[in-house]
């Protein structure tokens, strides 16, 4: 009887059409399968439950009495997102929905801590003194980005995925894409609040594909020779403001990185963003990282000069699509950032037979197919550096093996993974048009692959959320009283 009912919600989480109606299946789920008696307990191999339970204790006990400097002193003694383990992904697959209730708790305890903090009631406690905590909290903790991979014709994969962290709320302010990856978060972070959600409206994303479907005709790479960089350019026009990459993070917040990869030896990748290259156009960044070897011409940057001007950026170089150096740029979003959580959209083909979704460990399996991959990515960069004399007397296949190598040698997931289901991808189709039809099955199916994973992002972020909103609004109090001091200046 109780298979039969799980069975059956099971179908309706498959079948929903929101998350609304998948967090209800999900939840009922929990309940008819006895899971919710799991989430109730404490008790759990998978993390320091006792110690994270007389953390949470401390807290409220603390919190209830008003005891302002106590909860100062606790939080200093360390916040971070795996305190006792406690960020296991393993944690959050035993539910459909959530994980245990201690965990929820005591981030939520955290977050309500940090809040009284921030508010006058402990105006008792100098400012500063709880300013200098909040940035290194934030500076310990970390934070999170969503990084899109190079997609082709499933960019719209991303676009899904993308839809369904705004709408809950958890879009990080820190997004990376190359190729397609690199067109979804080009609009994302040069578009206000305002336009996004206009966009991500049911009926404006059909008109919106309808209009766009040159966008796709000209990604394929079946048809080459029927693409061209100023067709490419057209459709960018529409999708992209012409904005620098300073430009569009004061639009919009948001923290746009593109990735290229140089079309010349011996030139390294590069990861363009507000910080590393605030003057360089996103557009062209875009075009380049959509430029694929053989297929595309290399695309040359454009900046703007110091009296405004467009002018050519590093007019010697020219640069190619991303995902072929550093598809997902982690270890620069950590040395920029300090991005340490890792929401990852994945679609490269080449990569699905690799790639699983994390689930927690997997014991002697796991630990064997990781370094059987280990081992074979050693011989072959071995044998490369073997062949690396008599693969220079041919460039074009010296340039596919240095491509191959850059494929193979590059991590692919991150600490959270949302992937699509390639049961229904028809292999000579991953690089080929989309229908409209296609196209919508695609961002649903981007949607509906994010939905299992928004409670453990929310769960997972929201003390990370809390510190950079209260240091924004304790930046944006001072910014208002120098302007109110320059007032009465003057």
């Amino acid at each position: 009887m109780i298979f039969s009912v799980t069975k059956r919600l099971q179908a309706d989480m498959d079948a929903a059409t929101s998350y609304e109606e998948w967090k209800a299946a999900a939840t009922a789920h929990d309940e008819k399968s006895g899971v919710n008696r799991w989430k109730e307990t404490d008790k759990s191999k998978h993390f320091d439950y006792v110690s994270i339970r007389r953390r949470f204790d401390r807290l409220r006990k603390l919190r209830n009495k008003k005891d302002y400097s106590g909860i100062l002193f606790a939080l200093n003694e360390g916040i971070h997102g795996n305190i006792d383990g406690m960020g296991r992904a393993r944690l959050y697959h035993k539910a459909k929905f959530g994980t245990k209730k201690l965990i929820s708790d005591y981030v939520d305890e955290i977050v309500a801590s940090l809040g009284l903090l921030a508010s006058d009631a402990a105006g008792d406690i100098p400012l500063d003194e709880r300013l200098d905590f909040f940035r290194r909290a934030q500076h310990c903790y970390g934070c999170s980005s969503l990084m899109m991979s190079g997609a082709g014709s499933l960019l719209f994969f991303h676009v899904g995925v993308a839809k369904a962290l705004w709408f809950e709320g958890l879009l990080p302010e820190i997004l990376s894409g190359s190729s397609g990856g690199a067109i979804v978060g080009g609009f994302v972070s040069t578009h206000n609040d305002r336009d996004i959600e206009k966009m991500f409206d049911p009926e404006n994303l059909v008109y919106e594909i309808e209009k766009d479907q040159g966008l796709i005709r000209h990604l394929e790479v079946i048809r080459p020779k029927k693409a061209t960089a100023e067709e490419v350019n057209e459709v960018l026009e529409r999708l992209i403001p012409d904005l620098t990459f300073q430009e569009a993070y004061e639009r919009t917040g948001r923290h746009l990185n593109v990735s290229i990869a140089a079309a010349e030896a011996h030139q390294t990748s590069r990861l363009l963003n507000s910080i590393t290259t605030p003057n360089v156009y996103v557009r062209e960044a875009i075009m380049a990282s959509t430029a694929v070897p053989g297929f595309y011409p290399s695309v040359a940057l454009a900046a703007k000069n110091d009296r405004g001007e467009r002018q050519a950026y590093m007019p010697s170089r020219k640069w190619v699509d991303g995902s072929l150096s550093d598809d997902l740029p982690a270890k620069r979003l950590a040395r920029i950032y300090g991005v340490n959580h890792f929401i990852v959209s994945q679609t490269n083909p080449h990569i699905f037979p690799f790639v699983r979704d994390n689930s927690g460990d997997r014991g002697v399996l796991t630990a064997v197919l990781n370094a059987s991959k280990r081992t074979a990515r050693e011989w072959i960069n071995a044998g490369a550096t073997v062949f690396q004399r008599p693969l220079a007397f041919s460039p074009a296949v010296n340039r596919l093996a240095n491509a191959a190598l850059g494929i193979i040698n590059q991590d692919y997931v991150g600490d959270i993974n949302i992937l699509p289901d390639t049961r229904f991808f028809n292999p000579l189709k991953l690089l080929s048009h989309r229908t409209v039809e296609e196209i919508i099955e695609l961002i649903e199916m981007g949607e509906k692959a994010t939905w299992p994973k928004i409670e453990m992002i929310r769960v997972q972020t929201k003390i990370s959320r809390k510190l950079g909103k209260i240091l924004r609004d304790i930046d944006h109090i001072a910014a208002n009283n120098v302007d109110s001091v320059k007032r009465r200046a003057s």
